[in-house]
């Protein structure tokens, strides 16, 4: 069994995130640019960026489908928002990295990957996307611009341990090219395996959550609950890492923290809601109050 040190408040107060004194602007709190979303899932990205906003980001943009990038800007209007071509299945299509190449290399943070599918047309985008490594830029992958990055392992390396891989069991699976029992069973040192292969952090999500890094132990953070098991939660969880990113935090303490944050409000709701039932969307009116805490 692989060392393991658990993320609660004792191992949070240790790696403290950033301090922003008074006079600070939004600037100065970093922005994120977050790239995702179909026509499927058309307001996924606003749990995204809401998350982002909640931890302390000072500005957020968006980018994603042209059929839904007006009503989202609508529900968002915190964010600024490009429209992006879109393929005969409703998602992101190729062509959309030459509009975002400009953007990308203008962010600090970027997410990629909240409520996309899997298609042909990921691993050229995120290969495009991640083809210029900046020592300024922090990159958080989610959804299927993770289980589709088999191939691009040299990509993300040289980012040299930017880069956030957030994968459930499903997409590990797929990343790793095994079956998701084998994932269950052996999650930590599959999660290691990817770490040593990408050069990256990675949350592996579940009701125990590992994060692996290059370090030889990993932390840990144990879930028992149940209501965070629903649609879009994945999605504000990415956000979360992404605005704390944005702030200037390491990586390693940007995951440790939202996975923590993104756990205990859901906790917070299991006692004011119920067990289960609450909606990710209301995952995120907790996290300023836990940050303080």
């Amino acid at each position: 069994m692989t060392n393991w040190e658990p993320i609660d408040r004792a191992r949070l107060r240790a790696r403290p995130l950033p301090v922003h004194a008074p006079g600070t602007d939004k600037n100065d709190r970093g922005g994120v640019f977050i790239v995702g979303g179909s026509v499927l899932v058309p307001g996924a990205l606003r749990l995204t960026a809401e998350a982002a906003f909640r931890v302390g980001a000072g500005k957020v943009r968006i980018a994603t489908v042209a059929s839904a990038a007006l009503a989202l800007g609508m529900a968002m209007p915190e964010a600024a928002v490009i429209a992006l071509p879109e393929d005969e299945d409703g998602e992101i299509a190729r062509e959309a990295a030459q509009i975002l190449n400009n953007d990308v290399a203008r962010c600090g943070t970027l997410v990629l990957g909240p409520a996309m599918s899997d298609s042909d047309q990921i691993v050229p985008l995120v290969a495009s996307l991640l083809r210029e490594p900046r020592p300024d830029l922090s990159i958080v992958l989610d959804a299927a611009a993770v289980s589709c990055a088999s191939e691009l392992a040299e990509v993300v390396g040289r980012h040299q341990g930017r880069v956030i891989l957030t994968p459930h069991h499903g997409e590990m699976a797929r990343l790793k090219n095994c079956s998701t029992t084998a994932v269950e069973n052996d999650a930590e040192e599959i999660a290691q395996d990817i770490v040593a292969q990408f050069n990256a952090v990675v949350v592996l999500k579940s009701d125990e959550t590992f994060i692996a890094t290059a370090s030889s132990s990993l932390d840990r953070y144990a879930s028992d609950c149940v209501g965070l098991a629903t649609g879009g939660s994945g999605d504000v969880l990415a956000g979360a890492i992404g605005g704390l990113l944005s702030r200037g935090t390491a990586p390693r303490t940007a995951a440790g923290w939202g996975v923590w944050l993104h756990g205990e409000a859901g906790r917070a709701l299991s006692s004011k809601i119920g067990a289960i039932g609450f909606l990710a969307r209301e995952i995120s009116g907790d996290l300023p109050r836990l940050m303080q805490g």
